[in-house]
């Protein structure tokens, strides 16, 4: 069996953060109140930064926001989206880290807190085929509710998306021989510290503490991780 290669996204394939990134963009085109969105995603970006969000409340604001537009309009957005600030971000480093992990046959996926709406063309983008993130409940004509499905695909949440993910191919943790986790952020020690080779990859200070402490592997693909 091959081994099992598992990537946070933003800050650690990504130098930036796409969620937040996504409500910045829809500030700039003028599709929320530039103010009042401003100020809550600030405010739920430094919270996640300080490691003391609260996934649902923060998914439930995203979410809702992106119930307010139909699928045509977000779909056109998002194209403008990718092509204005996420391709700008997928950097050689990354697509290189990845090739080692395809090169070896190993089982790749992208696990994010952040929803799959923002994410799918960005592991699209990066040839990762596998993407567990926050699933957005969709109503039968395709349209977003500002629901979320299950549970937040953060923290030790992550660690429930994989087993089930997992168990729908019939496989299990124990059966890698070589299980990584690649991650920013000390919000993902859960999972790095279940994994057997964790890799703190562009660390922010928590986390780099946590790995110096643990002996964990370094990584640092971006010059920096702002």
């Amino acid at each position: 069996m091959p081994n099992l290669a598992l990537f946070d996204l933003d800050h650690t394939l990504i130098p930036i953060d796409s969620d937040y990134e996504w409500g910045q963009f829809l500030v700039r085109i003028g599709a929320v109140d530039a103010d009042e969105f401003s100020r809550r995603n600030a405010e739920f970006f430094a919270q996640y930064q300080a490691g003391t969000l609260d996934p649902v409340e923060y998914l439930e604001f995203a979410l809702g926001t992106l119930a307010a537009f139909n699928p045509q309009q977000l779909a056109q957005w998002h194209q403008l989206f990718m092509r204005e600030v996420i391709e700008p971000a997928l950097l050689p480093a990354a697509y290189d880290l990845l090739k080692r992990h395809q090169a070896d046959n190993d089982l790749i996926a992208i696990i994010t807190a952040t929803n799959r709406f923002v994410t799918t063309p960005i592991a699209a983008a990066l040839g990762v085929p596998h993407l567990l993130a926050a699933e957005p409940e969709i109503d039968a004509s395709g349209q977003l509710t500002g629901k979320l499905i299950g549970v937040p695909s953060s923290g030790a949440g992550k660690i429930t998306h994989l087993q089930h993910w997992l168990e729908k191919q019939g496989k299990h943790l124990d059966q890698f021989e070589k299980t990584y986790f690649y991650s920013d952020s000390q919000n993902d020690i859960p999972l790095l510290s279940l994994v057997s080779h964790p890799i703190a990859t562009n660390p922010n200070a928590l986390l780099q503490a946590h790995a110096d402490q643990h002996g964990w592997q370094t990584l640092h693909l971006f010059k920096s991780n702002d």
